[in-house]
């Protein structure tokens, strides 16, 4: 999130506000265009959008100019919504006074724009800002704050004229007028600034660290003649190769903070800010390679309703209903009233309208990831936890998948998906290791897809690449929910471990016995007796090597033998049942992560499932008794250990 009125966060607290607009009619002429990197719609001139779709190709190649050696990408498309007028821009805006605005999401990126002059308000700085951080965090990840908003801050200034004349580097008078009164944060405050912290959230310090964070990235690409860019490229490409920052920065920069900030504070005192312009070799032949196509009605109140839905608006089924009255058979509107339908948990109601979108154009890849995305959530309760898929569900996923991924191989959305299903059916889990780590290649920056990565690697017990995925994930300062996720794998990875080690060293100490050097001369047999050692073999069991490696009951718990028959799964919770010697016992957690579970029986491994359990699962549980007659539960449940069918728990 950043500080640009931009985000889902901040759309999402302004719906309310915005009152129920009316669906649009396109009484006047709307078209498409489609570029090289983005796919344009609207009712604006057809050289309006044009001249749109130009600025928008020039900005991105101007920027992927300075890192000349990374391969900045974005393999999920971008759709631009060009409206003629204020008025007509309206209903869809965020906020009432903005010109433009960019909704980043995992399927589409939206970007809208009114192409009236709005006096001294330029849509572009906003919309080139967002498009920097996409750039980056597919490409870099977790990248510093600092270096994230700086950058895109400088970049947002970005003119490109003539088609091959770029100006860089334009100084933002707020940013100047901030930095003549407010004195400058140290640059060791500066760089331990995350998303959590009171500079980037709290307003009167939020503003003193964009306008340093502007300042230092200016003066790292254009001050002293410019002599320090190529060094921002090697910070990058260290970064992206997870060096710690101050590493990077040290052998990227050869200097120390102290260093930099001492030049940082006499570039700003001097007040001066060079401006770069340059000159592209060749002009950009962008507007010769666009094509063109007019939309019908139905098609644009699609779109309407489709951008609504990404902007998480209610009203987005007016338009999206609108649309399939026109035609009933028009695929995109049947697509995304379908997601529509997920969202809101009508998973029934959105299978039909997404068979109803394949069936109508089955050669869009989103259509068929969309229809295999509603057919993972059919077991899907509210804390998204998925109760298992029958053979004929998954075969379904997976071919629709395929689909998908044939029509666009490089979308990342239908490889994780598809990932995520092998990790649930526990098969093609080495396949789904390669396929990821491909996908990583084009989108190195994607914390989701490492997350999904490292329970690959838990799934195939490689626990040493699955806990340094899971380390650096736990780190993350731009995803405090991939950091809190990542974190509670990895202790139950650890504890595992630990629960394991015990195990196998209980064992090997009781199977070695005694060794001679310890054994007491003075307890040696009498002639015609037993020696001690023998007496030891005889008594030794080799479970008390596996009792040993059992979790303990804390004093409030209880802990007991039995066989696990089935694990149910809603949106209040999961219920174990298990059956005892004293009788069946249900036991209830929130979720898998609040509880520890370990195997010692090789029978049972990788994730565990809602549904009945197949074969006969021994499991020694702890559980904090209590019951609860209307809901039928016996207590809550803490730890669950699955055993060898032949264990005894002693007490």
């Amino acid at each position: 999130m950043t500080r640009r009125f931009t985000s889902t966060i901040i759309a999402l607290l302004i719906i309310l506000a915005l009152g129920q607009a009316a669906p649009v009619l396109a009484k006047d002429t709307w078209i498409s265009v489609r570029s090289k990197n983005f796919f344009l719609v609207g009712n604006a001139s057809e050289k309006e959008i044009r001249q749109v779709a130009t600025r928008l190709e020039q900005f991105r190649e101007a920027f992927t100019r300075l890192f000349r050696n990374m391969r900045f990408t974005s393999s999920v498309p971008t759709t631009v919504v060009v409206f003629e007028s204020d008025s007509a821009y309206a209903p869809f805006k965020v906020i009432p006074n903005t010109a433009g605005y960019f909704q980043p999401g995992p399927d589409v990126n939206y970007i809208t724009l009114n192409a009236e002059a709005r006096g001294q308000q330029d849509p572009f700085n906003v919309i080139f800002h967002e498009y920097t951080h996409l750039l980056v965090n597919n490409t870099i990840g977790d990248a510093p704050t600092w270096f994230n908003e700086g950058l895109a801050e400088y970049y947002s200034t970005v003119q490109v004229s003539d088609e091959k004349k770029v100006v860089r580097g334009s100084p933002i008078s707020n940013h100047v007028y901030l930095l003549r009164q407010k004195k400058m944060l140290p640059l060791r405050t500066l760089f331990q600034v995350d998303h959590k912290s009171p500079y980037y959230n709290e307003r009167d310090k939020q503003s003193v660290f964009y306008a340093e964070s502007w300042a230092l990235m200016h003066y790292l690409i254009l001050g002293n003649n410019g002599s320090r860019a190529q060094s921002i490229d090697k910070f990058v490409r260290l970064l992206g190769s997870n060096v710690p920052m101050e590493q990077a920065f040290r052998q990227a920069f050869q200097m120390t903070f102290e260093e930099l900030e001492k030049e940082l504070r006499d570039y700003i005192q001097h007040d001066r800010y060079p401006v770069l312009t340059s000159t592209f070799e060749e002009k950009l032949a962008v507007d010769t390679e666009m094509q063109s196509a007019p939309l019908t009605e139905a098609e644009v109140q699609a779109y309407l309703g489709d951008l609504l839905l990404h902007s998480n608006r209610p009203e987005s089924e007016k338009y999206l209903q609108k649309a399939l009255a026109l035609d009933p058979n028009l695929a995109m509107a049947h697509a995304s009233l379908g997601m529509l339908r997920v969202r809101e948990g009508k998973i029934d109601e959105a299978r039909r309208s997404l068979e109803r979108a394949v069936a109508a154009n089955s050669q869009n890849y989103l259509t068929h990831y969309y229809y295999a995305l509603a057919l993972s959530r059919e077991t899907m309760g509210d804390d998204h936890v998925v109760n298992g898929y029958t053979l004929e569900a998954l075969a379904k996923i997976r071919e629709e998948l395929q689909k998908a991924i044939k029509l666009r191989p490089d979308f990342p959305e239908s490889y994780n998906l598809l990932a995520f299903i092998n990790l649930v059916n526990g098969s093609q889990i080495d396949e789904s290791i390669v396929m990821i780590k491909r996908v990583l290649t084009t989108s190195p920056g994607r914390a989701d897809l490492l997350l999904t990565l490292a329970q690959l690697y838990l799934r195939s017990e490689d626990y040493k690449s699955a806990g340094d995925l899971l380390e650096r994930l736990s780190q993350n300062k731009s995803n405090s929910e991939i950091a809190e996720h990542a974190g509670k794998l990895l202790a139950q990875m650890k504890l595992r471990q630990e629960q394991m080690a015990k195990f196998e060293k209980a064992r090997e100490d009781a199977l070695a016995g005694p060794s001679a050097k310890d054994t007491d001369p003075h307890q040696l047999p009498r002639l015609g007796g037993t020696t001690n050692l023998e007496s030891k073999a005889e008594e030794y069991d080799p479970a008390s090597a596996l009792r040993d490696a059992l979790r303990l009951p804390e004093a409030n718990e209880k802990r007991i033998q039995g066989t696990l028959l089935r694990i149910e799964c809603d949106a209040k919770g999961i219920v174990f049942f298990v059956q005892t010697t004293g009788g069946l016992l249900r036991l209830k957690t929130l979720n898998f992560e609040t509880i520890n579970i370990t195997t010692f029986n090789s029978g049972v491994s990788g994730e565990i499932n809602c549904g009945p359990r197949k074969g006969e699962n021994i499991v020694v549980v702890c559980y904090v008794p209590g019951a609860d007659a209307r809901a039928r539960i016996d207590g809550q449940l803490r730890s669950v250990e699955f055993v060898p069918s032949d264990f005894i728990l002693k007490t």
